[in-house]
């Protein structure tokens, strides 16, 4: 359901209603100087900060477009009726005391007497419109007001009020908690709060994500608009739903799922508050998505270096100079400096603002982006004059070109408020933390995602069944999977009976059990079953010719997930899958040349892809197999989970040669 809250967020009247909340909630508005009239609602108090208070709600003048409920949670639920029958536009349902505390009849209780008027929360903190100057915030803040800016929307309201209080230039318009979220969850606030033509990006701290569909829907139309979301998604080490008996759920966890779903819905994630500021400081200035190619120029050969070692871990490359970049670079620097990307241009022009603009123009202008290392000294104990020229030949680039340029404070403190600010009006994104600035720039340089790209809905929890490998490979089979030649029996004796026309060497494998290796459910290698003895616990026999050929082992897993729908892991595998843990996860639905570019990330890839001479193994094979199981997974709801350890792959051709699979029962 969509609700129109823009009554709620932009209000032309508000109402508050407790005491002590109530009166820093008018505190609030009159010193951000909202404009529309403040009623307070108080049943035995004339006045509450400054204002005649109303006994009643329905003493009021009219239908109030915002409320901010400062009472008790059972009032609260009697109070949001009441708004609710008067037209009211929305509110604030500030108590705590709900779902959160086993209360969940009362919050459902909630629900329905607000029928279709919106709430946040309850156990909620607010909103704050810096762009109106209307407030439903009962604290302090840091904000001030701007005609345009970004959105933080949080589920934590200790967090936000924290972000309220950067000193980075970052102009904020909104300021936004969801509680709760009893009946306005993530994508719809924030869907809200991007529908305002002020806001130019929103930025997102997320414990939980309620609607995933939802949320891949609102940044894809966000990106259409050219808005950039930006989320920090906490608890990224709780386990979904572990399932024992298998790989997968331990080598996607970690917030590994999460983070697939981010990167295919087109979110840029980050990892630090401080990163997400920074990003929505260049989503702010330049828009969504950052091209890949960046140089770096700096006057100091340590921070050139500093460059490269820090921006490794975030993959972040410095493609080198043209040869007509290192020819004009080159005449105006002198023999004495090596043109490089990053590029220590040393200080021979140092002060020389048009020859300082040429030689930045000309390294910007063969790249997608620049960032120019920078720390003007203190205003307060020295004089930042000299550093004036290099900042008006980065803003100079950044015009002739077209081109991103972003002056960057090694340490965050050395750009001062006063100073971020005056860039940012000037359309320059001043990045505050050397650090900090290239993990921003690597995300946002995510990707808009595919068109149209939703992930499968979740299903809740059930119980299952682990099919045995028979089952299993009958399944494989059915879904045009390879998988070996093999047959089956209920004894050793029946088995060995069938194997009669099977070409050695053969592997017997016992039935039934999850892991068979550590049973010592699995003989290799053998010639014929003669001599063979019974495995204990073996539920019965499985046959197979072995594969010839192997390049490399490769484990694929699909499983549901409580959140995404359902996902797709692959990785390096085998018996020692877990050992090197180097695996990529994606959200289904994906198609097979986002599986290949999702396997190009694995630490080992290169073994894969023919390192030194070696033979390469067939990844399009392996590909076409994760697409296919994939498809099986969405059109079979009754399964939970496949995992394939291994596939040995070929240099043409791959076979599943082992399955563990569950299903719903």
């Amino acid at each position: 359901m969509s609700r129109d809250l823009s009554r709620l967020l932009r209000p032309g009247s508000i109402a508050v209603m407790g005491s002590v909340w109530a009166e820093n909630v008018i505190a609030q508005c009159r010193k951000m100087g909202f404009a529309g009239p403040v009623w307070p609602v108080h049943p035995t108090k004339a006045e509450i900060g400054g204002l005649r208070a109303y006994r009643t709600l329905a003493e009021l003048p009219g239908a109030p477009d915002a409320t901010f409920i400062g009472v008790n949670r059972h009032a609260t639920v009697e109070v949001v009726g009441a708004l609710a029958a008067k037209g009211a536009g929305g509110a604030i349902c500030f108590a705590s005391g709900w779902t959160e505390a086993g209360e969940p009849d009362l919050q459902n209780r909630l629900v329905a007497a607000a029928g279709s008027m919106p709430i946040l929360g309850p156990n909620c903190y607010g909103v704050i419109n810096y762009l109106d100057g209307a407030l439903l915030w009962p604290d302090q803040h840091g904000g001030r007001r701007v005609e345009r800016g970004v959105a933080l929307l949080s589920q934590s309201s200790n967090i936000v009020i924290n972000l309220t209080m950067q000193a980075r230039g970052l102009p904020v318009a909104y300021v936004a908690c969801l509680g709760n979220a009893a009946q306005i969850g993530l994508a719809e606030l924030a869907g809200a709060l991007l529908s305002d033509d002020r806001v130019t990006a929103i930025g997102m701290y997320v414990e939980g994500i309620d609607d995933a569909p939802a949320l891949a829907a609102l940044t894809e139309a966000a990106r259409t608009a050219g808005k950039g979301v930006v989320c920090l998604k906490s608890g990224k080490t709780e386990a979904s739903r572990i399932a024992a008996a298998s790989h997968t759920a331990s080598l996607a966890g970690g917030g590994a799922a999460s983070s697939a779903f981010l990167r295919q819905a087109g979110v840029a994630e980050v990892n630090t508050l401080p990163e997400l500021l920074e990003t929505l400081k260049i989503f702010h200035v330049h828009g969504p998505r950052i091209g890949p190619r960046l140089c770096s120029l700096s006057c100091s050969g340590g921070e050139a270096g500093l460059v490269s070692d820090l921006a490794a871990p975030h993959g972040l490359g410095f493609p080198p100079p043209t040869a007509a970049q290192r020819r004009t670079l080159g005449e105006i620097l002198g023999p004495i400096v090596t043109i490089a990307n990053p590029l220590d241009y040393h200080t021979f022009i140092w002060g020389d603002g048009p020859r300082t603009t040429d030689v930045f123009t000309a390294m910007l202008a063969g790249y997608d982006a620049g960032i120019f290392v920078i720390d003007p000294p203190r205003p307060d104990r020295c004089d930042p004059s000299s550093f004036q020229p290099a900042l008006e030949a980065i803003a100079a680039a950044g015009r002739a070109t077209g081109k991103p340029a972003f002056p960057v404070a090694s340490l965050p403190e050395n750009f001062d408020e006063e100073r971020a600010v005056a860039l940012i009006e000037e359309g320059i994104a001043p990045l505050m933390g050397l650090e900090t600035a290239l993990g921003a720039l690597k995300a946002a340089q995510t990707g808009p995602g595919r068109p149209g790209w939703r992930p499968a809905p979740a299903l809740d929890p059930r119980a299952s069944r682990l099919l045995d490998e028979a089952e299993g490979k009958r399944l494989l089979d059915a879904a045009a999977v390879p998988i070996p030649r093999g047959v089956i029996g209920a004894t050793l004796a029946e088995a060995a009976a069938r194997a009669a026309g099977l070409t050695p060497p053969l592997a017997l494998k016992g039935l039934g059990f999850a892991h068979k290796t550590e049973a010592g459910a699995v003989r290799l290698g053998l010639a014929g079953l003669d001599g063979q003895t019974e495995m204990p616990g073996a539920t019965g026999y499985l046959v197979e010719e072995m594969v010839a050929g192997t390049v490399a082992e490769i484990l694929l897993g699909l499983r549901r997930d409580p959140v995404y729908g359902v996902t797709l892991t692959l990785g390096l595998g085998g018996v020692t899958a877990e050992v090197l843990a180097d695996t990529v996860t994606l959200v289904l639905p994906v198609g097979e040349d986002e599986v290949l570019a999702a396997m190009r990330r694995l630490r080992l890839w290169p073994l894969l892809d023919g390192y030194r001479g070696r033979t390469k193994a067939d990844m399009a094979a392996v590909a076409g197999i994760a697409v296919r199981l994939g498809h099986l997974m969405l059109d079979r709801p009754d399964l939970e989970e496949i995992e394939i350890n291994p596939i040995l792959v070929r240099e043409t051709g791959a076979v599943a040669v082992d399955a563990l699979i569950r299903e719903a029962v």
